[in-house]
């Protein structure tokens, strides 16, 4: 059975490319989907349907172009993999991952332990919480190959 994994959240370390290369290294038959990942594109998703100079319009236009590739990734995935790094906010990873948990798909988190108390919600929901991109790929194994 090929997996399709989507890759959600952080996107200002390269996170998205360690699990891949492992989960090529492993052999695993892994699609991966994500975000857009490129924060000035994803930011200027809306903007040509109306200029708008008013900053929340601006992001209400964009983050609901946005939500089409979300949405849609999201409910194609067989897994959800929630990255939440520590020096932004990620309130959109955090949506998805209530997303998922609202759709019953089943996601695992990936962040470090300092961030343990303020994921505590999302994290009760959540398959699996990792620490390391290497930890979300023995999931993969696992769940793939057992």
């Amino acid at each position: 059975m090929s997996w399709n994994v989507y890759l959600s959240g952080e996107i200002h370390t390269d996170w998205r490319d360690q699990i891949e290369q492992g989960c090529r290294e492993a052999g695993l038959d892994v699609s991966f989907s994500s975000a857009v990942t490129d924060h000035d594109a994803s930011d200027a998703a809306g903007d040509h349907l109306m200029p708008n100079d008013n900053g929340f319009w601006r992001d209400h236009q964009s983050s609901k172009v946005n939500l089409i590739r979300t949405k849609t990734m999201i409910e194609k995935a067989d897994l959800v993999v929630v990255r939440f790094g520590d020096k932004y906010k990620q309130w959109n990873a955090a949506f998805d991952a209530g997303y998922c948990a609202a759709l019953g798909k089943p996601y695992v988190t990936l962040h470090d332990e300092a961030i343990i108390h303020p994921l505590k919600e999302v994290d009760a929901q959540a398959m699996a919480w990792a620490k390391t991109p290497a930890q979300v790929v023995e999931i993969l194994k696992y769940v793939i190959t057992a």
